[in-house]
């Protein structure tokens, strides 16, 4: 019965639409974040445009929940609905506490190759706009998801020779706290994109 009413029941498309919104204030929070590392005269003001991003993806993963407990048939199952806006509003959330740990610490001056590794960052977030883009059709949507894990490994691989670094050139131990939280908030940031492409991958395979 659950399958013939899916058939004879339209389905919402504004989850798709919602989806794309959060995707892409993710991917502008990244830019944020890079533009904030590359160009480090203001950081409080970078801070504030970086958090402003996470307060709108609050909202928008409020509205996808909301959404979801006002919807009876709904576009793909519906804890993968609930899951999806989750791991894509944590990124958001990853982004905003590494560009707040820079003006709470204090930070004067931006190490060589971390804005390296928030631009993989970035790049992973436009790959996940690009796969909602497609996740309603699923057009080459996995060639998406492949680039966003291919981008994470990338981002092990950054981070790991910026924590070495950081332990072979810092003398002052307060320092190596606050870079290594920092560098490993980016890192994690990547790893929830990961956690994205998971999630779509898993949507894919249950509606091929």
């Amino acid at each position: 019965m659950p399958g013939l009413l899916s058939k004879l029941l339209p389905r919402d498309p504004t989850f798709f639409q919602m989806f794309l919104r959060q995707a892409e204030n993710v991917h502008e929070a990244a830019q944020a974040m890079v533009d904030l590392l590359e160009h480090y005269d203001n950081p409080a003001a970078g801070a504030d445009r970086v958090e402003r991003f996470e307060h709108a993806g609050d909202t928008i993963a409020h509205d996808i929940i909301t959404r979801l407990n006002q919807t009876f048939i709904t576009p793909f199952d519906r804890e993968d609905i609930h899951e999806l806006s989750t791991k894509i509003d944590d990124v958001v959330d990853l982004l905003d506490a590494a560009a707040t740990r820079l003006v709470t610490y204090h930070v004067t001056t931006i190490r060589p190759g971390v804005a390296d590794l928030a631009r993989v960052v970035m790049k992973s977030s436009k790959e996940i706009v690009e796969a909602i883009r497609v996740l309603e059709h699923q057009d080459h949507i996995l060639d998406h998801c492949i680039e966003i894990n291919r981008l994470e490994n990338e981002a092990d691989r950054v981070s790991r020779k910026l924590i070495a670094d950081l332990f072979d050139q810092e003398k002052d131990p307060l320092q190596i706290i606050k870079w290594k939280e920092i560098i490993e908030l980016l890192e994690f940031a990547a790893d929830k994109s990961e956690d994205v492409a998971n999630v779509i991958e898993t949507v894919t395979l249950k509606n091929a």
